[in-house]
């Protein structure tokens, strides 16, 4: 075991994937030379060189394009968007021909594509640098979309979207990248796709979330623990496919659900979680649902933007109302 970073652990797994197999490559924006704007590809291009590690143009299209197909002719591409807030430029790639060529091709062809990119507000960013839009890729059968909250989740996780035959759309979170660190195994590991973690065990409430608003939740949990709540946490690790089983037993048990994620509110994850809760646990439960998460607006310029993000007053606020129920 060694201490890591979300950023250490996934270089970590680049490396010894990268050793593993030699049909995969990684392609992005100042990967190469620079090690990334974030340095998660550091020391790459110095042990795997310039035919494995290229630094592409500014063109968020190209990328994803010639990463589509690398995939279906052999090779392992593992694309780097900078932020994800730049993906517009890319979806046409993404949605329309990644996710669609198994279909397509009634499965002779298979593209086992992952495209990283760092996400999320905390930071103090420009314009479109903090933007969480996994939600627009839950409409897109076709693609699997992972977002990690640990340094050992991060390292299994990126393993198993590598080794999946199909495209990964791997989510790192900014806000975490270097803030928190773990005990991980140094040996090569995957924790498997859709499969959610019970944080922690508890009774009363469930509260569903993933990514940055992990740490966040547990802050709140701890406040709540102490007003006597007692509170079962699930990080769901993968939002295509949701791990909709974990979800279920849990509200089953505590008869109240709140879902916690920083994108906006309307037509994200959790309003998805809700509906499918509502179909399937309705005489089970206590309370109505209750999602805490950003605001349905752009992400606000940096002075204010702790306030747009879903905060642990807002948290505890939400579970005290379930629990007046």
């Amino acid at each position: 075991m060694m201490e890591m970073t979300i950023v250490q652990a996934i270089n970590t797994c680049l490396s010894q994937a990268m050793e593993n197999d030699e049909t995969i490559l990684c392609l992005g924006e100042d990967i190469g030379k620079n090690g990334g704007v974030f340095r998660v590809t550091d020391g790459l291009i110095e042990r795997f060189g310039e035919r494995r590690v290229v630094d592409t143009p500014i063109a968020e299209s190209a990328i994803i394009g010639a990463a589509v197909g690398l995939a279906t002719r052999g090779l392992k591409p593992i694309a780097e968007i900078q932020f994800l807030g730049f993906i517009y430029e890319a979806m046409d790639q993404m949605v329309g021909q990644a996710a669609r060529l198994r279909s397509r091709t009634e499965g002779t062809v298979t593209v086992p594509l992952v495209v990283r990119a760092p996400y999320g507000g905390g930071i103090h960013a420009p314009e479109l640098h903090s933007d969480s839009l996994e939600a627009l890729f839950l409409h897109s059968p076709g693609l699997k979309v992972v977002m990690p909250s640990t340094p050992s989740d991060a390292k299994g996780l990126l393993a198993a979207a590598i080794k999946d035959p199909d495209p990964v759309l791997f989510l790192e979170p900014l806000k975490l990248y270097r803030t928190i660190k773990e005990e991980v195994q140094e040996e090569y590991y995957e924790v498997p796709i859709g499969q959610a973690a019970i944080v922690q065990e508890g009774e009363h409430v469930t509260i569903v979330t993933y990514g940055p608003s992990v740490v966040t939740v547990k802050q709140a949990v701890a406040q709540l623990q102490e007003q006597g709540v007692s509170v079962e946490i699930i990080d769901l690790r993968t939002i295509a496919p949701i791990d909709y089983e974990t979800i279920i037993q849990s509200v089953d048990k505590t008869g109240r659900l709140v879902v916690v994620h920083e994108a906006a509110k309307t037509g994200g994850v959790g309003a998805e979680i809700a509906a499918v809760i509502a179909e399937n646990c309705m005489y089970a439960m206590h309370a109505p649902i209750l999602r805490v998460t950003g605001y349905d607006t752009p992400f606000p310029v940096s002075s204010i933007e702790a306030e747009w993000m879903p905060t642990v007053a807002r948290i505890v606020s939400a579970v005290q109302n379930v629990m007046k129920e």
